[in-house]
């Protein structure tokens, strides 16, 4: 039941940045809208569950939307840099080499030697695929300081996605009740990271779909991490990069250098994915 639950933000998240780009808007619309969109979702999940909320629960959910807020909108703002199938691939690497190395060395979550055999040859799998998608590809306007500036705002965006999925896990608080919190954590962020931004318009309403569909993939991961891990769950939650790569060449129609080395990584990533399915 765990590997369901990873695969839902597999494909939810994998295929949001394409979403959202269609719905268009700024970052800052396309953050608030978000955001609101999933307290929409939470709201309704929390009235169908009634959990129970603690002060620990609605503060270290708090702080895990605000961390998320910062994580996605700073994707969001990377994408003007490096576009969609480019930035997608480069976040992913980030966030799975930190999120595995927390998973494995602080919550020991692979304890035998087959485990971590297995394990590692799948996150090997991943990364290189997220390496090959990632030279096989160029930025949006190609220029290097654009990129230079596109991997620091990735940087920024690792350490917001990262805390947001590890806090929930530290304090193994369950998904059902961080969701509606966390989300609350997350409109807040928003209106305070975009208010100067003029984040109220169309766009922002549009993009409360993405909230939704994000909201969906979320509650996925949050249900996936106490029963297969953070190590796992988050890793096959990644492997949606291939919807997000292949979207953004095939439907965005963004260039790329060497479509055969993106293939490849595609394929490495998703070989990946069912190894992690194999350890658990």
């Amino acid at each position: 039941m765990g590997i369901l639950f990873a695969l839902l933000p597999a494909i939810t998240w994998g295929s949001l940045v394409l979403v959202s780009v269609k719905l268009k808007g700024s970052p800052y619309q396309q953050a608030l809208g978000t955001t609101i969109g999933a307290l929409i979702f939470s709201i309704v999940i929390f009235l169908f569950k009634r959990p129970e909320l603690t002060s620990v629960v609605w503060g270290v959910s708090i702080v895990s939307g605000i961390l998320w807020t910062i994580g996605q909108m700073n994707q969001f703002a990377s994408v003007r840099h490096l576009g969609v199938s480019m930035a997608v691939p480069m976040s992913t690497g980030m966030q799975l080499f930190c999120t595995t190395l927390i998973g494995v060395i602080v919550f020991r979550e692979w304890t035998t030697i087959s485990v971590i055999l297995i394990g590692s040859l799948a996150i090997i799998c991943i990364i290189a695929g997220v390496v090959f998608t990632s030279i096989g590809q160029q930025s949006q306007n190609g220029e290097e300081k654009s990129i230079k500036k596109g991997i620091v705002i990735l940087l920024i965006s690792t350490v917001g996605y990262v805390g947001y999925v590890v806090l929930i896990r530290w304090f193994n608080i369950d998904g059902w009740s961080a969701v509606f919190p966390q989300s609350v954590g997350m409109v807040l962020a928003a209106i305070a990271l975009t208010a100067k931004h003029q984040p109220i318009s169309k766009y922002t309403l549009r993009n409360l779909i993405s909230g939704i569909w994000w909201a969906i993939g979320n509650l996925g991961l949050l249900l996936a991490i106490p029963l297969i891990g953070v190590a796992v769950s988050f890793s096959m939650a990644q492997t949606g990069i291939v919807l997000s790569t292949l979207g953004g060449i095939y439907l965005l129609k963004e260039e790329v250098s060497k479509k055969s080395l993106v293939i490849l990584g595609c394929l490495l990533i998703i070989a990946g994915g069912v190894l992690l399915g194999i350890t658990k």
